[in-house]
């Protein structure tokens, strides 16, 4: 196989592949923060998590239409516009269902696990209604089209880079607003105790409340950014659930550098293996082997400790 391939050639498969597991670890990356937040902090197992990132990716579609049509002098930043939109939209439907439906269903794991995938259900429904069943694309503004040559063999596309920059940005973000916030120091003490933290003057039902919906908001960030390297489809957000729950499981729920280290491990040896096998043995393998590796460490790579 490799002997029709100068050393050079290899080269450059092996770093294309290796460029696009980051993009594939970015989207990991923008999914599971959201969901690192709402299962590792609230033990809620969101199962229409997908279906809160395409509706994202949804509002990016209706925002690059708008400008598009009536604002098009201003077509290179509708995607800034978008973003920020998604977020709220996603994290105000998220705040909404943690009132109407979750904050009933707490210390009851396997019925938020049967209640949100009734919920995706209906929102996949509700998209199939208002958007069609057929896949939707936005339209990307012309500073992120084309790529950048690093070698003569290897070429990398700008919104490639442009959704890693997004996902650093993101974790960040979230790492300030977990570990430096006030906001942050509440969740954890909520997850630590909470009795105690009510105890304190901690308003614990505002504080899951909000922490749901920033976890939904994040993943219509990702949404947005899931617009820019595919099309966007009522039932799209069913591709990457399960890959989600297993960066979060494998990283160790609540871990934030774990869910970084697991995405990255995930996406990489996922996208690699795509160059030998095809795509669904290359997820077969993977699964396999993160399963066995939980066998032997079921509480994931880094485990937070919690003070009895």
């Amino acid at each position: 196989m490799f002997a029709d391939y100068s050393m050079g050639e290899l080269t450059a498969i092996f770093a294309m592949q290796g460029f696009a597991g980051l993009i594939l670890f970015s989207v990991f990356v923008l999914m599971a923060l959201g969901l690192a937040i709402i299962f590792g902090q609230m033990g809620v197992i969101n199962m229409a998590h997908g279906e809160f990132m395409i509706l994202g990716a949804y509002v990016t579609y209706l925002v690059s239409n708008l400008f598009a049509t009536y604002i098009p002098f201003a077509f290179s930043i509708y995607f800034f516009v978008a973003m920020a939109l998604a977020f709220v939209v996603t994290g105000a439907l998220g705040m909404f269902v943690e009132w109407a439906m979750i904050r009933h269903l707490y210390k009851r794991p396997l019925d938020t696990l049967l209640a949100t995938w009734g919920l995706s259900l209906i929102l996949q429904q509700i998209y199939r209604s208002v958007f069609g069943a057929r896949e939707v694309g936005v339209s990307i503004p012309d500073w992120m089209m084309g790529s950048l040559p690093l070698t003569d063999l290897i070429e990398v596309p700008i919104n490639g880079m442009f959704v890693m920059v997004l996902a650093v940005g993101i974790s960040i973000a979230i790492y300030v607003l977990m570990f430096r916030s006030t906001w942050g120091k509440q969740v954890r003490a909520i997850n630590q105790n909470r009795i105690m933290a009510g105890a304190v003057g901690i308003n614990t039902e505002w504080t899951d409340r909000l922490t749901f919906g920033i976890g939904c908001g994040v993943a219509g960030v990702a949404g947005s950014a899931f617009t820019m390297i595919g099309s966007t489809g009522p039932t799209a957000g069913q591709l990457y659930i399960v890959d989600t729950f297993l960066v979060v499981v494998f990283g160790g729920a609540g871990s934030l550098l774990g869910t970084i280290a697991s995405a990255f491990s995930i996406s990489q040896a996922q996208s690699i293996l795509e160059f030998f096998l095809s795509g669904s043995m290359a997820k077969v393998l993977t699964l396999l082997t993160v399963v066995g590796i939980l066998m032997l460490r079921p509480q994931g790579l880094f485990a937070l400790k919690l003070r009895k």
